[in-house]
């Protein structure tokens, strides 16, 4: 009930998001942009894939090469602008979309990120038809330290059922191994949750997982998705949450209570490892790409979505932001809230020096409820509990659905 609860506030909270302006305001990304490189990420958006899964959430388009070239082109020239700005970056993040469709452009943005800052780490995210014995080589000369690879599982029967027919389970497995003990940390993505996965299914997948010994797994819950184009993807835009917690436990208990460190409520390593939640590790990051948003100083910014426009708003070398809302005092704490205790944890130390006050002065209603459930514990060091695990789980997944609400908005009107 508890879990409902806060997923309830967190979605209404995570509406404001929505309440979007066209009328940009852009004094967060001029001269007043924190100039440490160690103070924002940037995660880089490449929307395109080679077959579209039915249930993913983001923005991406299905690929062909001469427009996914004049993209890397784009993202290029977006990012000088930023650089124009002042700010310096040393942790990037690579997502979609399927980031390794076009290797040699990825290469050579790889190459401009290491000439134009001092680069500390760089996460990048793929699929098993792309991992190849040559792309694992060439991937690790790039620098990548964390690899992640969207499984989704390992059963066969679910993978077709999910739309994803281009790599079975089996194969899946020799490409993880492949991939395995050449990157810091190797990641494979798995989602739980659909309306066809038993929970039997769902247990083997992360048997197969552990058995495995890869460094990592990030479990994904199902989240509606905004795409509408034919009958499969409508399909997913309802989830059904009754079975939610079931599929967690099976989480819990495979992992978390036999030496799995959770690195967030959803993400689960052998030791300390590299995780690509930059939201986390971050109070501040840039995206940059078609349908990447940003937060900075407390100000939310939306890209376009659209490629035809993104192409279009840069090549004028402006930034392709479509929308903008300066987030309020309370909705800025209590984002930054939900992040640390999606990641596990909250330094009283760091609040004070984020905000310039006391957490217990701000939050202090908000860490009462929190405590009398048994959600979190501690008072300089507020840490989630294992209780509180799966309702920060429900909380995050909310947050995520409000954003995808955001994308359906933006993707259904090219904007």
């Amino acid at each position: 009930m508890i879990a409902n609860l806060l997923g309830y506030i967190t979605r209404r909270e995570g509406r404001k998001f929505l309440k979007l302006t066209d009328q940009i305001d852009e004094s967060a990304l001029t001269a007043s942009a924190p100039q440490r490189d160690n103070e924002v990420a940037l995660y880089i958006h490449i929307p395109f894939c080679r077959t579209l899964c039915p249930f993913c959430c983001f923005n991406r388009y299905l690929f062909k090469e001469e427009p996914a070239r004049r993209y890397f082109g784009s993202l290029r020239r977006e990012l000088d602008l930023y650089l124009q700005r002042g700010f310096k970056f040393s942790s990037f993040y690579f997502g979609g979309g399927t980031p390794t469709v076009l290797m040699d452009e990825l290469l050579s943005f790889i190459d401009y990120l290491r000439a134009s800052f001092t680069v500390r780490e760089i996460s990048l995210e793929t699929t098993p038809a792309e991992v190849s014995q040559q792309n694992v080589e060439l991937l690790k000369n790039a620098g990548i330290n964390r690899l992640s690879i969207g499984v989704q599982s390992f059963d066969n029967s679910v993978l077709r059922a999910m739309g994803r027919v281009l790599t079975t389970g089996e194969e899946a497995k020799e490409k993880l191994l492949m991939a395995q003990g050449n990157f810091a940390t190797l990641n494979v993505d798995l989602i739980f949750n659909f309306p066809f996965q038993s929970v039997e299914q769902f247990q083997a997948d992360v048997a197969t997982f552990k058995n495995m010994g890869i460094d990592q797994a990030t479990f994904y819950p199902l989240m509606a998705s905004p795409h509408r184009r034919n009958a499969l993807e409508r399909r997913y835009n309802q989830v059904n949450t009754s079975r939610e917690r079931e599929f967690y436990d099976v989480i819990l208990d495979a992992l978390y209570y036999d030496g799995y460190k959770a690195s967030t409520a959803w993400c689960f390593s052998r030791g300390e490892r590299m995780i690509d939640e930059y939201i986390i590790d971050f109070d501040d990051y840039v995206g940059i790409g078609a349908g990447s948003v940003s937060i900075v100083k407390g100000s939310f910014y939306v890209n376009s979505f659209s490629l035809r426009r993104y192409e279009e708003l840069v090549s004028q070398d402006r930034l392709p932001i479509i929308g903008f809302r300066q987030l309020s005092e309370s909705e800025s704490l209590r984002y930054y809230l939900l992040t640390k205790l999606f990641g596990m944890k909250m330094d009283a130390a760091d609040f004070r020096r984020r905000f310039k006050t006391d957490v217990r002065d701000k939050l202090g209603r908000e860490l009462g409820l929190l405590k009398f459930f048994g959600l979190v514990r501690g008072e300089d060091n507020i840490e989630v509990t294992p209780g509180g695990m799966y309702p920060v789980s429900v909380m995050m997944k909310e947050f995520f659905t409000s954003l995808n609400n955001l994308r359906e908005y933006c993707i259904e009107r090219q904007l």
